[in-house]
């Protein structure tokens, strides 16, 4: 099968997609500030605003990963975006906490639609010699877009406040809906047994071992991973930081995630064991937390920011790895997509309890001096799920 390089410029286009849908997720931290002055929000209704985006995940991810192939892949994702834009518009005027939680909580299943059959279509458009690049591609598109919003987020809210920040990606993702449908082949006709087979898979994902090993994993890593990015711009407007200053460094701390994924890639290519990389990017981010939010780094605002450059981008190495072991462990070709949405249905319900249990911890403590107590459980807890899937994979029989 021979494509020229042009063919791949529709996996590029729903990488993006992708991209833009995680600006959705990560508009809001560095619009806290203003929504808790605007709204009176508390530390720990902001936490929940925070993970709200992540309910749909919550509850119905693994249902979504089984119905997307009879859906139609390219339908789901111009439906996510297009529901996207909407929530986003609506949230733009709302003038109470409870309406934007509604909304974000809309959001989230937008999300989910838009970014949980991205891998299974760029299955479908890519050659199998270039797939798995294309996939370690797509594993940047949360954290780069989460940079980006970090980036643009303090230059954009005071020109027009929250509600234009929310109004640019209603219409950012209404102009990535249509540029999607225009670049992207139509979905095949569905095929008649897809339906049917739907619970037989939902069975198969749920009885093996392997789904929830790797979903648990992806669980505890979320959970720190969004609790420590959403209350990065706050923990650095309350040190005295704020503008550019603040939208650069956070960025830069978020963006430095990428550099973990790309790594994970290539070193499980090279023939790395997942579950050595799974331990040192739960022992980077123990170690990064731990040196940033302790009270004896206090005065030490360089190693403090080193220390977030090392929880991010050492960790990096986590979510990558698990999106491999998703498709290595999943029961067989047919409930791969359905053990990538039980995985993200644990990783939205770590982001979902992760912001507010790092918020509450803060509010007992008068500081986030305390906060390494949660990361460090989540990475313990996760460097353990690591060794027994380590021992779960040497008792599987090869597969090709």
């Amino acid at each position: 099968m021979t494509r020229s390089s042009d063919s791949l410029f529709p996996a590029w286009v729903v990488v993006l997609a992708g991209v833009v849908a995680a600006l959705q997720v990560a508009k809001l931290p560095p619009a806290l500030t203003a929504l808790q002055a605007d709204l009176g929000l508390s530390l720990v209704q902001s936490g929940f605003l925070l993970s709200m985006v992540q309910l749909a995940g919550m509850l119905t991810a693994v249902v979504v990963g089984l119905l997307a192939d009879s859906f139609g892949l390219k339908r789901a994702m111009v439906s996510g975006l297009l529901l996207l834009a909407a929530a986003s518009a609506l949230g733009s005027l709302a003038s109470s906490a409870p309406t934007l939680l509604i909304l974000r909580a809309i959001e989230g299943m937008g999300f989910l639609w838009a970014t949980l059959p991205a891998p299974a279509l760029i299955r479908r458009l890519v050659p199998a010699g270039r797939l798995a690049g294309m996939i370690g591609v797509w594993g940047t598109y949360m954290p780069l877009g989460t940079a980006l919003a970090l980036l643009g987020g303090p230059f954009v809210i005071p020109l027009g406040g929250w509600p234009l920040w929310w109004d640019l990606f209603a219409v950012l993702s209404l102009v990535m809906a249509v540029w999607l449908h225009r670049a992207v082949p139509a979905d095949p006709p569905t095929q008649p047994h897809a339906r049917s087979s739907l619970t037989t898979s939902l069975l198969a994902t749920l009885t093996a071992p392997g789904p929830w090993l790797v979903a648990l994993m992806f669980g505890v890593y979320s959970a720190q991973w969004l609790a420590v990015v959403g209350f990065l711009p706050s923990i650095y407007a309350s040190a005295g930081l704020s503008g550019a200053a603040l939208g650069v460094l956070t960025a830069l701390a978020a963006g430095a995630n990428v550099v973990g994924n790309v790594a994970s890639g290539r070193l499980l290519q090279a023939g790395y064991q997942p579950h050595k990389l799974l331990w040192v990017g739960f022992a980077g981010m123990a170690l990064g937390s731990s040196l940033a939010f302790m009270t004896a780094t206090e005065g030490w605002p360089v190693l403090r920011y080193a220390s977030m450059l090392l929880f991010f981008s050492v960790g990096g190495l986590v979510p990558a790895t698990l999106f491999s072991l998703a498709v290595r462990l999943a029961p067989g070709e047919r409930q791969v997509a359905g053990t990538v949405g039980w995985v993200l249905q644990w990783s939205a319900l770590g982001q979902f309890f992760g912001p507010p249990a790092v918020a509450w911890v803060a509010a007992q403590a008068g500081g986030w001096q305390q906060t390494p107590l949660v990361t460090g459980s989540c990475c313990l807890l996760g460097a353990v799920l690591a060794g027994l899937t380590a021992g779960h994979m040497r008792r599987l029989p090869t597969r090709a």
